[in-house]
């Protein structure tokens, strides 16, 4: 007798000549079951319809599973033979692929090893794109498209809206729906967004950029080269906020659906591993996005043409469209493999038969409610779910404690790199090199940790609480070295007056006799760092008279400056563009401290998740992570 082999990747078997019979008295578990008592096993290469076989022996690729029920090896052979499967009631197919064509080489991509994959790649994507590219060509756009700073705050703004519009609806529906297929018309979403956002690059004329020389030098040309006229070019915003609108649309199943079909296709232990595996792929992408679309901006936008002007110029644009068509192309391409999984993984169904319930319970015992299979698949069951979250206090206080931590998370990411400029007067690029080196080991490596103790220490909902408490406490601890911080660089005219006394609180006065000749404007700062070591305002406010380029780093030096003295020499000194550099010794340990306050704060993200999912019934699961999603975005 031939043995069977395994079709699926998955514990999965085919057999021919089988005596189906229905079980007399089914557990609630397995009602609308049969079994099927092979009486000759042939392997085949179709998957089962729901892939869950308990045999004598464990398969490979699925050491982990638990059998169903325990029995000894004799009574399994005696009443069983040796091998059973479930077989759907309703004949689902379980098999990967797109309508009939369900070739078997797609079958070993069947598995959660491979949803995880490419749902790893969508949320990378998704992360790069939203928070990275987006972030990073933002200037760029406003200076390509004649845009002003609230306009631009739209732009980026028009995904947080299209996200809080859509996820109600998203989560409601799509938790009881088909979720790979709402995940994958997402991501597909995402793509036509990203596309939709380069377009406007290919339906303007070129770009025309006109520098300026000598321009903030004493005695020079004070004036910038005015700018054209109010252009049409300002109303391709609406373009922008409808790309950012696609992207949030898109991006609202991934962190809802995704999540919750992660979790229902694997051990319950192993879920809070999977899921920390997917938002650590989400929070890398950022950074990619930050240098993959630093490196394009490097890039003149005109790609080809010849340019007399250097990145660091003020009036240069960098190929900022090249990040949104490359990310569009590739969500495209990985919503085709998403689109084609199944509603459930085979061999899932054990884990559900397996998990443990710990959601909160009411006494009203409106709670079992949300039990019944036909629950959620109206919209007149609508207001009766969000009643039943709001009912729960572990899903509420849960929700309120992602809204301050995302507090922390987005004002820490938006004004960290300012505190690190400010502090240590650092220039943009060296503050956001920094807050990478930071955010990428903490971040990452906190929420794949959060993940693994969980699995490791096997915790439960109460638990898992507990493990978030001491993390924020943690965090809450670090904070406190904010308060220990470095003194300004000083700089003439803002926080101390020319002749070096301390200038007492109030308006700037950045005009001295060794500078009143020269006209300079307020409008214009560039700061430099003097041969006295105190900064200036801009070179005219330094008395600069005549500039030269470093041949070494290439910055400029301005000589003949008629505010600095030179040390050893009498005479005017010289200044270099760019901030004085600061000998502040408390970096480090401010610098540490910072790490600690975000790998805290991660650390606890991937266990609350896990707790969200857990106080909650299966059914309700995606539509309370939308819930708690509406309440993070509004709130925090």
């Amino acid at each position: 007798m031939a043995m069977p082999q395994n079709s699926t990747g998955e514990n999965g078997f085919c057999f021919s000549q089988t005596l189906n019979f229905s079980h007399p008295s089914p557990p609630p578990s397995e009602a609308g079951r049969t079994f099927d008592i092979p009486s000759r096993r042939e392997a085949c290469g179709t998957p089962l319809s729901n892939g869950t076989v308990s045999s004598g022996a464990p398969s490979p690729s699925d050491s982990c599973a638990e059998p169903l029920c325990s029995t000894t090896p004799g009574e399994e052979d005696a009443q069983f033979g040796e091998g059973i499967k479930y077989v759907s009631a309703e004949g689902e197919e379980l098999a990967c692929g797109w309508g009939g064509f369900t070739p078997g080489c797609l079958q070993l991509f069947n598995t959660s090893k491979g949803v995880l994959f490419f749902l790893c790649v969508a949320s990378f994507l998704q992360g790069m794109t939203v928070n990275g590219f987006i972030n990073t060509v933002i200037t760029s756009i406003e200076r390509r498209f004649d845009l002003r700073s609230y306009q631009s705050g739209l732009i980026a703004s028009s995904y947080d809206i299209a996200a809080c519009v859509c996820l109600t609806f998203v989560s409601y529906f799509g938790g009881n729906g088909h979720k790979p297929r709402w995940l994958g018309w997402g991501v597909l979403v995402m793509g036509l967004g990203s596309l939709l956002f380069a377009l406007p690059h290919f339906t303007t004329g070129q770009y025309e950029a006109r520098s300026a020389a000598e321009v903030g030098i004493c005695g020079g040309n004070q004036s910038l080269p005015c700018a054209q006229a109010a252009s049409s070019l300002s109303s391709y915003r609406f373009v922008f906020m409808l790309g950012q609108f696609l992207h949030g649309m898109g991006a609202t199943p991934l962190y809802t659906l995704g999540v919750t079909y992660l979790d229902e296709n694997v051990k319950t232990n192993y879920s809070p591993v999977y899921i920390a595996v997917f938002y650590t792929a989400a929070i890398l992408g950022p950074a990619a996005g930050y240098l993959v679309g630093g490196m394009f901006l490097n890039i003149y936008t005109e790609i080809g043409r010849e340019i007399d002007i250097s990145p660091e110029n003020t009036l240069w644009v960098g190929a900022w469209w090249i990040g949104f068509l490359g990310a569009g192309a590739a969500s495209l391409l990985i919503s085709i493999p998403i689109l084609g999984y199944p509603q459930r993984l085979p061999g899932s169904q054990r884990y559900i038969v397996m998990r443990v319930s710990e959601a909160h319970q009411l006494k009203d015992g409106s709670h079992k409610k949300a039990s019944d299979p036909d629950f959620g698949k109206t919209v007149k069951d609508l207001p009766r779910s969000v009643l039943l979250l709001l009912k729960n206090p572990t899903f509420i206080f849960l929700c309120l404690a992602g809204a301050t931590e995302a507090t922390l998370i987005a004002g820490m990411s938006t004004f960290g790199p300012k505190f690190l400029e400010s502090q240590f007067s650092l220039s943009a690029s060296e503050a956001a090199t920094f807050f990478g080196y930071l955010v990428v080991p903490a971040g990452g490596g906190g929420t794949f940790l959060g993940g693994f103790l969980v699995n490791k220490f096997k915790l439960r909902c109460s638990g898992i609480i507990k493990l978030c408490l001491l993390c924020t406490v943690s965090s809450l601890l670090a904070i406190f070295i904010f308060f220990i911080d470095c003194p300004n660089m000083p700089m003439a005219g803002v926080t101390q007056t020319y002749e070096g006394s301390a200038l007492p609180g109030g308006p700037l006065n950045l005009t001295a006799a060794c500078n009143a000749a020269c006209g300079c404007l307020q409008e214009t700062y560039s700061p430099v760092c003097g041969s006295d070591d105190i900064m200036y305002y801009s070179p005219c406010h330094a008395g600069c008279k005549k500039v030269s380029e470093n041949p070494k780093n290439g910055k400029k030096v301005y000589h003949e400056c008629s505010c600095i003295e030179q040390i050893l020499l009498p005479g005017p000194g010289n200044a270099e563009a760019g901030k004085c550099s600061s000998s502040c010794a408390k970096r480090p340990l401010l610098l540490f401290f910072m790490f600690v306050v975000i790998l805290f704060t991660f650390l606890s993200s991937i266990p609350a998740l896990t707790a969200t999912l857990r106080c909650v019934s299966d059914r309700q699961r995606s539509f309370a992570l939308g819930i708690q999603w509406i309440v993070v975005r509004t709130l925090g």
